[in-house]
């Protein structure tokens, strides 16, 4: 790289940064909510066993 970056480069480098961020969040979160729901099935069959 140059050592005088122009900003058109600067910003394209970030976005990559923010898209890969954001893709990585949005996989971490749905794993997250996957892993909830699982769960909350799991407890709603053990009180419809035990009721």
């Amino acid at each position: 790289m140059p050592q005088m970056a122009p900003m058109s480069w600067t910003l394209l480098f970030l976005m990559f940064i923010l898209s890969y961020l954001m893709f990585s969040m949005n996989i971490y979160f749905i794993q997250n909510f996957e892993y909830m729901k699982k769960k909350n099935n799991n407890i709603t069959k053990q009180m419809n066993w035990k009721w």
